[in-house]
């Protein structure tokens, strides 16, 4: 929990105070293309000189700023060790094997049906919803282009799957960002999502089975893509024992970092096993720099390249950031101002998780950024979920709802430009498309009406 506010504000400064924030924001990341980190570190320059001007010791501001940090420090460690279990995986052959036996599985079904569950299998395997499309969604697009299909449909699909799988896997950044910023277990919170990840895969999976166009043959790019990932790779049914060990222990409850440490070790001991040439120095750079794909396949290299500990420092310094920003806004009262403003409407679940859904989706559109979204939506609303006597994990579903998923429609979202630009198609045209991400958060908000899948503490 952040620490409570210093400052009492009447609303319209704080309302005032909080535009100012999210605006510069939204210039600096929205129409001058900076990196996120640095219009939060001048929001967070501002707010400790508005704290100063209010009269507030700087050794006050200073230490809001760290509280705010340190209640995030749960999913900074997590992210360690999901950048070595994402990189272990690769090399003990788990994240190959998902992907190859993926493509074989599905490959004969309906092109949007089909790019819609690989792109959900592969997402859900390495956790990263930009690996994914940057690399198999590209081979769909150019699997689309050879089948004269529609690459608006065909972007959709990516899209869908690809933040499905950022969203429900257990090495995905907003997941874990999710569970720490409100303080709910990761699995529980995974197991918590299906209540509306479920139904909003079946419709999606029923809408491209009846859109999709007659079948067509496999492309030479993907055809190349399978050879180079079997011979490559250490493709087995071996290699899914990390993968299973990782879900028992979470179907058991088990904490994350046990999980991960587990997933870890064992994918390790197969990586020494397959690649007899391995040695303790090379799996420890691994582990550190991430793996290295080496292929004569370009999209190959690129899916099957990275994790390592150094993978995860843009978003271990971008969340502390952010969390440092929320903790000056709790504690320069411009926060609570404004929750105090709107408490007394947010008497009902369908209240509190609509307002939550809209906060969200709100920020996606005016920040641009997903991991903002999750933070400020979360440490804002959490404590009316306890005063309602609500489970937080209906908050941290609901973050996912209508945060992780949204962003890649917004056309000025870092994700909607990053997803546009590798696939080639422009948001507006596969935003209709995109069914999963935009049943989410319509699913989300039906589940604080009809009280479905809620919880008391």
């Amino acid at each position: 929990m952040l620490q409570s506010s210093k400052l009492k504000l009447p609303v319209w400064e704080a309302v005032l105070v909080l535009l100012v924030v999210f605006a510069s924001i939204s210039v600096g990341i929205i129409m001058l293309g900076m990196n996120p980190h640095l219009p939060i570190i001048f929001s967070i320059i501002f707010l400790m000189i508005y704290g100063l001007i209010k009269g507030l010791p700087i050794h006050e501001i200073e230490k809001g700023m760290i509280n705010g940090a340190a209640s995030g420090l749960g999913a900074v460690y997590i992210f360690f060790f999901i950048g070595m279990l994402i990189s272990s995986w690769m090399a003990s052959g788990t994240i190959p094997s998902l992907m190859y036996y993926g493509f074989h599985l599905f490959s004969d079904l309906p092109l949007y049906f089909a790019v819609f569950v690989v792109t959900s299998l592969v997402g859900v395997a390495i956790g990263s919803a930009f690996t994914t499309a940057a690399t198999i969604g590209v081979a769909f697009i150019g699997m689309a282009t050879a089948l004269d299909a529609s690459l608006a449909i065909t972007a959709g699909a990516i899209v869908s799957g690809a933040f499905l799988g950022d969203k429900m896997s257990p090495l995905s950044e907003t997941t874990n960002l999710a569970s720490e910023t409100v303080g709910v277990p990761l699995f529980e919170h995974i197991k918590n999502m299906l209540w509306t990840t479920i139904p909003a895969f079946i419709i999606s999976a029923v809408v491209f089975v009846i859109i999709s166009p007659e079948k067509g043959q496999r492309t030479n790019e993907i055809t190349a893509f399978l050879q180079a990932l079997k011979e490559y790779s250490n493709i087995s049914w071996f290699a899914f024992i990390p993968f299973i060990i990782v879900a028992v222990l979470a179907m058991r409850r088990v904490s994350a970092i046990p999980t991960l440490s587990a997933g870890i070790i064992s994918s390790i001991v197969i990586a020494f096993i397959q690649v007899r040439s391995l040695n303790f120095t090379e799996m420890a750079d691994i582990l550190f720099s991430g793996f290295v794909m080496e292929s004569n396949v370009d999209q190959l290299n690129a899916v099957l390249s990275g994790g390592g500990i150094e993978s995860m420092m843009f978003s271990i310094s971008l969340v502390l950031l952010a969390l440092g920003m929320g903790g000056l806004l709790f504690l320069l009262g411009i926060i609570p101002a404004i929750l105090e403003a709107v408490a007394g409407l947010l008497t009902s679940a369908a209240r509190l998780i609509s307002t939550t859904a809209f906060t969200a989706i709100g920020l996606n559109f005016f920040v641009g950024e997903q991991y903002l979204s999750i933070l400020i939506t979360g440490k804002a609303f959490e404590g009316q979920y306890t005063k309602l006597g609500y489970n937080k994990k209906a908050l941290s579903r609901a973050l996912e709802d209508a945060g992780t998923v949204i962003n890649p429609l917004v056309p000025w979202g870092v994700a909607g430009v990053f997803i546009a630009g590798v696939l080639g198609v422009p948001t507006v045209e596969y935003v209709p498309f995109a069914i999963f991400c935009l049943l989410c958060p319509v699913l989300t908000i039906l589940s604080g009406l009809t009280k479905v899948g809620l919880s008391k503490q």
